[in-house]
């Protein structure tokens, strides 16, 4: 049983329409999570650090939200309904829609853990997984709705930066990755101004920036971009490279540049955003 609250969220003394979210770096391990594989390669499925990387955002006037539990006990960035059949000991009562990287094994409940290595010894009953749906990915979405909602209320627009982090390369041979790489569902999820002044920014403080290539956003994304109604939501993943050991799980020397880098980019943007409201919302 879960004897934590599934999130944690930080909210700023003087909001604005601007929210930040890390649903992967959730470390607490429930301790009726029955894995079978080594605990330091479940680690190694984590965004490990982001949500440390990222609270510089809250001083400069982000809502801050982050899952407590860990993205191999369940998926917040994957849809309810993108369930491997292979992870399931009986039926399930609705339809599945699996997806292509669920079915290799990286669905709403994993399945592997890394290539070739199970994370559980058998599958797993229907009623556990509803349990982790309703105890844990359940109350995180309503959280970020609310959130949302809230901002919308206020300022009549929301912008949700959905924060990650990616390994350096996918393989050995692989080309490596940019440092930051921006995912706004080729322009479906936010609007394009708001995209490249976040690329901007980010270049303009010395990192490389890659768009839709090769993450375009997940469910986070999908599910809360709808710039039409004025909410935007745009995924951010961040190089490990920059800040920690792939492999021991290590933070090293780049880790407080980059949380320091990252501090300076939230309150770059949040005062392009103030700038942009309508004064009597600025002053509020």
């Amino acid at each position: 049983m879960m004897s934590y609250s599934p999130f944690s969220l930080i909210e700023p003394t003087t909001p604005l329409p601007l929210i930040v979210d890390s649903p992967h770096s959730g470390r607490n391990y429930p301790i009726d999570f029955a894995y079978a594989c080594p605990h330091l390669l479940l680690r190694q499925t984590e965004d490990s650090y982001v949500d440390e990387l990222i609270l510089g955002a809250t001083d400069a006037g982000c809502a801050l939200l982050k899952a407590e539990f860990p993205r191999s006990y369940i998926d917040a960035n994957r849809a309810e309904n993108d369930i491997d059949p292979a992870m399931l000991a009986g039926p399930w009562s609705e339809p599945l829609e699996p997806s292509e990287r669920t079915l290799q094994g990286l669905g709403l409940v994993r399945r592997l853990c890394r290539s070739g290595v199970a994370i559980y010894s058998q599958p797993l009953p229907a009623a556990e997984i509803l349990k982790r749906i309703t105890q844990c990915y359940r109350p995180y979405h309503r959280a970020l709705q609310n959130l949302l909602t809230a901002r919308r209320e206020i300022f009549g627009v929301a912008y949700l930066i959905d924060c990650h982090s990616m390994p350096n390369r996918f393989e050995r041979g692989h080309r490596p990755h940019a440092d930051f790489v921006l995912g706004d569902r080729d322009g479906s999820a936010c609007d394009p101004s708001f995209t490249r002044r976040v690329c901007d920014i980010l270049q303009e403080i010395g990192y490389s920036v890659a768009l839709n290539d090769p993450f375009k956003g997940m469910e986070i994304t999908k599910r809360y971009g709808n710039p039409q109604n004025g909410q935007h939501a745009l995924q951010l993943e961040i190089n490990r490279k920059l800040y920690m050991n792939e492999e021991t799980l290590e933070k090293h020397e780049g880790f407080l540049k980059l949380q320091s880098a990252l501090a300076l980019f939230f309150r770059t943007l949040a005062s392009d955003l103030i700038e942009d409201m309508p004064s009597r919302l600025a002053a509020e």
